[in-house]
């Protein structure tokens, strides 16, 4: 038996594989722990799972207002490359150096034999190395990998960010210590990622998604009695009011009382009314309505494009921010969907797009060719294998 323990950050499309891959180590025998800055983590973790919970002195306001870096993703507004800038200057840095102190003292006192860091809290990675405790890496957003080849200068910057903290921290060097050398799980399948040279510690095992805990209220009985196409249009939970209010306001104007049935993630207070043909929820159960749909219409998340394809569905991608433009560009590449520009489009042309992606069957051949390249990566599996074995290689080389 292993002592495995995930890093992650309070950010549920990052937790949520860890959970899946955590379940099937602790199937498989060893010991498994969560790193966290969220207490609530715990009513989430597979049973047998632990919490270790960073913890700090509550009058340390300087760490007490970093701790808070999740409101700034949800309220600001940012497009592009401004995004990336912004990520990483104003909410990964302050986060990781805010995190870095307690994860020293938890994995001291833990005394894991594989940490698996996620991609963002590169921290962990520092903590681990500084530890002499080897160390795996998670992949929730694969644009991180692409961009070493497809925004090299970018990738640069990115990594730059990443060696001046480790040099505050006392970590000698140029090279980053982001990503393992010895495993790195792409939670995707390399069909859908695209060709990209990369080292054999890369490894593909498909998108992890883990089934959500607890239900969600939904009129079921309405969506089954529909005899026209079946839409689902979500942005995510990022951005302000009146962003969304202007995004919405051009999906009414585009299929309000028209032949297709829209599902809305969203605040149903945003209008006072929507469209008969309309159903507003604010938290929906994505997983179990996807097989329902006949496309998708979001904001290119990582997460619910491979949770759209997985169930073999095109979509129109309409990417806002962070790694949402490399996600949209792969749907495309892949004859997955069609992309808008967010800024730019209007409602014909979001009608105009839904009609293509539900019209020709080109559209869904390739979102099930993606599917099958997923189903054959191997899920949740494969990567609990890939972690079983790392401590018997660390060993024998060691």
């Amino acid at each position: 038996m292993s002592k495995f323990a995930f890093i992650v950050p309070p950010l549920t499309g990052h937790i949520n594989p860890t959970l899946s891959v955590g379940a099937e180590l602790l199937a498989l025998g060893h010991e498994v722990a969560w790193i966290s800055l969220d207490e609530q983590l715990q009513a989430k973790l597979p049973e047998g799972g632990r919490l270790l919970v960073i913890r700090y002195d509550q009058d340390d306001s300087e760490k007490k207002a970093n701790a808070e870096y999740l409101d700034m993703i949800t309220k600001k507004n940012v497009y592009g490359i401004e995004s990336i800038k912004f990520l990483y200057e104003e909410v990964l840095v302050p986060l990781n150096r805010y995190m870095f102190d307690g994860l020293m003292k938890i994995l001291q006192a833990y005394q894991p034999d594989v940490v698996i860091n996620d991609h963002q809290v590169f921290a962990g990675a520092m903590a681990a190395h500084l530890a002499d405790i080897p160390y795996a890496t998670s992949v929730t957003a694969p644009a991180a990998v692409k961009m070493m080849e497809d925004l090299p200068k970018i990738h640069e910057w990115e990594t730059r960010q990443i060696v001046a903290l480790q040099q505050e921290l006392g970590i000698g060097g140029e090279k980053s210590l982001a990503t393992s050398e010895l495993l790195t799980l792409v939670f995707t399948s390399r069909a859908f990622f695209g060709e990209m040279e990369l080292p054999h510690h890369y490894r593909f095992p498909g998108p992890v998604i883990a089934r959500r805990a607890g239900d969600v209220p939904f009129d079921w009985g309405r969506l089954k009695s529909q005899t026209v196409p079946k839409i689902l249009i979500s942005i995510g939970t990022t951005f302000d009011h009146q962003f969304k209010k202007d995004f919405f306001s051009k999906v009414i104007e585009a299929f309000g009382g028209e032949d297709v049935f829209v599902v809305v993630v969203s605040d149903e207070a945003l209008f006072e009314s929507w469209p008969a043909n309309f159903l507003v929820q604010q938290r929906i159960p994505q997983l179990e309505l996807l097989p329902h749909l006949d496309g998708v219409v979001c904001h290119a998340g990582h997460n619910t494009v491979s949770e759209a394809l997985s169930n073999g569905l095109p979509l129109v991608v309409i990417p806002i921010a962070y790694d949402q433009s490399h996600v949209a560009g792969r749907v495309v590449a892949n004859g997955c969907g069609v992309r808008l520009n967010f800024n730019r489009f209007k409602a014909p042309h979001l009608k105009n797009a839904v009609g293509d992606i539900l019209n020709d069957p080109g559209y869904r051949a390739a979102a099930q060719r993606i599917r099958q390249s997923f189903e054959e990566a191997g899920g949740t599996k494969t990567a609990a294998l890939w972690l079983d074995q790392l401590p018997v290689k660390v060993f024998q080389n060691g």
